[in-house]
Formats: structure tokens, C-alpha cells, sequence
């Protein structure tokens, strides 16, 4: 364990410094603990929180922390919200004080890649929340661009659509198959090569796995 420990701060604190390079704030934490405290330090009575639909954040118990300190949870993702609603709230998320999410892949040298469904995560990312914090798990590190995209269509993509129980084809592969299927969830893709001229945006590089 303190082997893996050492390769997950070592590789860790080069994304940052990576990132920091391409004129994001980066900072790197040794747990999620760690990481939701820090979070937490942008929370403060009335905050609206919007959550992006990451499986990282959920793995946090953020929300309840959020309620806890009096800010407001934004989450297209809560249970029971038709369509509609979902829909609604998304676009709510994109004017949040502060903005939750997570990226599919970092790259060694500074780049955010991800892939979405409706963007309403990619959007939110780039413009509209006061401030967006990414939290990222070493797991996510790739060497490259082209090991990010591999990631995504081996790893983020099959795990993604397996969670929210969709009829693709890669729910029975494992892998992307590239389907034109009209429940395909693979839509949007974006790669930030740079911070965003105008967001606040932190990406913080946790030591630890979580979300997929």
C-alpha cells in the first residue's frame, strides 16, 4: 500500500503541475476526506451547489455536508425529478455559485478530457458557475490525449452506461462499439487544453480511487 501510495502522489502532483501550466489552480490531496473538506471551505450559508452527475462527488457525502452548512443542493440527478425537471435543473446548475463535478480523464501534461450526453456537464465547466471545482483520482491520469480518449471508450463510457441502465451495445462488450444507437450517451466530447479565459475553475487530484 505505501508503494501504491507513493505512485499515486508522485504521478498526482505531476497532473498538478501540469495543470497549474495550463493556468488552472490544481492542488493534490492524499484521500476524498481531504478533498471534501477543502470543497467545503467554498460552502457557506445560501451557496447554490450544482452537482454534475459525478459518481466522485457522490462517493463524498457532499450534499449532506452542503445541507449541514446551509448552502443550496442543485441536482438533476435526484431521485424522482421527471425529464422536465432534470432538465430545468441542469440549466440551473449552470449558474450555480459553485460547481461539483468530476472529469472522465486528466493527461500528464495538463488536459481535461471528457465526454457527455445532453453537455450540460461540459458547458457548466467551462462558462456560467462562480466556481467550479473538478475532483479527479489518480485512476484517471492518463499518459497522453489519445490514452485519455482510450480511457473513456474502455473504461468511463461501458462504466457510465451500465450505471444508468442504457440498451448500448457496450453494456454487454465492455467496451465502446461506436454505436448509432438513439440511447447512445456518447455525444458530446471535450477536450480543455487550457483554462477557460473567465472561470474559476480548481481540479483537485485525489490519491485515492473513486468513481470510474
Amino acid at each position: 500500500m505505501a508503494v501504491k501510495n507513493w505512485h499515486n502522489e508522485a504521478i498526482g502532483k505531476k497532473a498538478v503541475d501540469a495543470l497549474i501550466k495550463n493556468e488552472f489552480d490544481a492542488v493534490y490531496f492524499a484521500t476524498t476526506k481531504e478533498a471534501a473538506a477543502f470543497i467545503m471551505e467554498h460552502v457557506k450559508p445560501g451557496t447554490k451547489v450544482g452537482f454534475g452527475g459525478s459518481m466522485t462527488i457522490d462517493s463524498m457525502a457532499i450534499q449532506d455536508q452542503v445541507k449541514a452548512a446551509g448552502g443550496k443542493v442543485i441536482d438533476h440527478g435526484a431521485a424522482g425529478l421527471t425529464m422536465e425537471e432534470k432538465i430545468a435543473t441542469a440549466r440551473e446548475e449552470l449558474v450555480s455559485d459553485l460547481f461539483l463535478c468530476s472529469s472522465n480523464a486528466i493527461t500528464l501534461d495538463g488536459l481535461l478530457v471528457n465526454i457527455d450526453g445532453m453537455g450540460n456537464r461540459v458547458s457548466a465547466m467551462t462558462f456560467g458557475p462562480k466556481k467550479v471545482v473538478i475532483v479527479v483520482s489518480t485512476d484517471k491520469i492518463c499518459r497522453d490525449e489519445k490514452a485519455a480518449f482510450e480511457r473513456l471508450e474502455s473504461i468511463a463510457a461501458p462504466m457510465n452506461n451500465k450505471r444508468l441502465d442504457m440498451p448500448n451495445p457496450c453494456t454487454r462488450t465492455g467496451s465502446c462499439m461506436n454505436c448509432q444507437a438513439k440511447t447512445r450517451i456518447c455525444r458530446v466530447y471535450s477536450v480543455m487544453r487550457k483554462k477557460p479565459m473567465v472561470t474559476d475553475i480548481t481540479v483537485v487530484v485525489v490519491g485515492e480511487s473513486a468513481g470510474y
